[in-house]
């Protein structure tokens, strides 16, 4: 995945408040400069770090990420350093009309998004894609499904209700959801305002924007959440992510679903517990990212190993034990997270996760509210699930399987 430039500002939106900012906010929780998905880049297709260097010392351009393939690139390129969530509601009318509208929508939006991200695009504002790194995914939500008898996967529904959850329905929630991911602010800016300005000659209106952004992070590396751990080690591999990331043989099987959450962290109440608290919190070491049971980052955590006295080495409090795979029939999600900072007392994750079956979160949510030792310093404030489509062929639109 791509480094973050020195200059960049990896958020946009009325919240961006400067890089400079979050170096001091992230070096204050104790986050170093850390790198970038190495699972997450694997499942990809690895990193793109190689080849030969500019004329002037630098490194050489990079081509556009292509927008058509059998999947949106959005979830399966590496992960660049900035994002903008968008969602938008369709207008209710009659099943018909609401149906041409989505139509409408996906084929304004399929146009907006492969311009965007090609080494040509419309817009001269963004000097071609290949200096963007723009991804991008489109996804719609379980009501308007419903509602339009759309053909998704059958599984597809919102999360039920978990303990400790305060959710503004503002915030949350939508009839289709918009992702857009680029290597730097101006990028994201001015696609969000191309997206919208297409959703709205179709009648769709904005719900909720939200912005956010990854360190500055080497290549081949995890990056660290605003708590100080690497967020992101556990990820599946490409056999994983075909049984628990990727729908079933059939119509849906470039097709994902995702969970996402909007996750408020006191990062300076736990930026004053002592390293050995926070650990055990966690299950991994804060300096390293390895499992209490292990050496390395990516060693397996062994939840069953005891200390002499009988207690678990990972807690059964911790995150990492309550989250483990082995809990769950060794079903995995693939996140890809990136951090928000609206503000001193509103910063924290935007977790986004893709599973097969939103049921795959919801065991885990379950967990994790009943026992997380996390909790006092989480705050769940927004929720979103959405199917995301399968790719647009070449010359195809966005969301033609929803009519089969």
């Amino acid at each position: 995945m791509p480094t973050e430039p020195e200059n960049a500002q990896p958020s946009t939106g009325p919240a961006v408040t400067g890089v400079g900012r979050r170096r001091a906010l992230l070096a204050a929780g104790g986050v170093l400069a850390a790198g970038i998905g190495a699972a997450a880049g694997e499942l990809a297709g690895g990193d793109r770090t190689s080849g030969h260097r500019g004329a002037t010392g630098g490194p050489p351009p990079e081509a556009a990420v292509p927008f058509h393939g059998a999947r949106q690139a959005g979830v399966t390129s590496p992960q660049p350093a900035a994002t903008q969530l968008i969602a938008f509601d369709l207008p209710q009318t009659s099943a018909a009309a609401d149906r041409e509208a989505l139509r409408a929508l996906l084929d304004a939006l399929t146009r907006t998004l492969s311009s965007a991200a090609s080494d040509a695009p419309a817009d001269p504002r963004l000097q071609g894609g290949g200096t963007t790194r723009l991804t991008s995914l489109v996804g719609v939500g379980p009501a308007l499904a419903t509602r339009l008898g759309l053909n998704v996967p059958a599984r597809l529904e919102d999360l039920p209700p978990f303990p400790g959850d305060r959710l503004d329905p503002a915030r949350g929630g939508g009839d289709l959801l918009l992702q857009v991911c680029a290597a730097d602010h101006w990028t994201l800016a001015v696609v969000a305002e191309l997206a919208g300005s297409a959703a709205r000659a179709t009648g769709a209106a904005p719900r909720w924007s939200q912005s956010g952004f990854l360190p500055p992070t080497a290549p081949g590396t995890t990056p660290r959440n605003l708590f100080g751990f690497k967020d992101g080690t556990a990820n599946p591999d490409d056999a994983a992510a075909r049984q628990w990331v990727w729908g079933p043989p059939g119509p849906h099987e470039n097709g994902t679903v995702l969970v996402y959450r909007r996750i408020r962290m006191d990062t300076a109440a736990f930026a004053a517990l002592p390293e050995d608290r926070k650990n055990l919190a966690m299950g991994r070491r804060i300096g390293d990212g390895a499992p209490l049971t292990g050496t390395a980052e990516h060693d397996e955590p062994d939840i069953y190993t005891k200390n002499p006295d009988g207690s678990y080495v990972i807690p059964a409090t911790a995150h990492v034990r309550l989250t483990s795979p082995r809990l769950d029939g060794g079903a995995r999600m693939l996140r890809r997270g990136y951090s928000y900072d609206d503000g001193p007392a509103d910063r924290g994750l935007l977790f986004c996760a893709f599973v097969r079956d939103p049921a795959q979160f919801s065991r885990v949510q379950s967990r994790l509210a009943a026992r997380d030792a996390l909790n006092p310093h989480l705050e769940h404030t927004a929720s979103a699930v959405a199917y995301v489509l399968p790719g647009a062929r070449e010359g195809g639109t966005l969301g033609e399987v929803l009519w089969a």
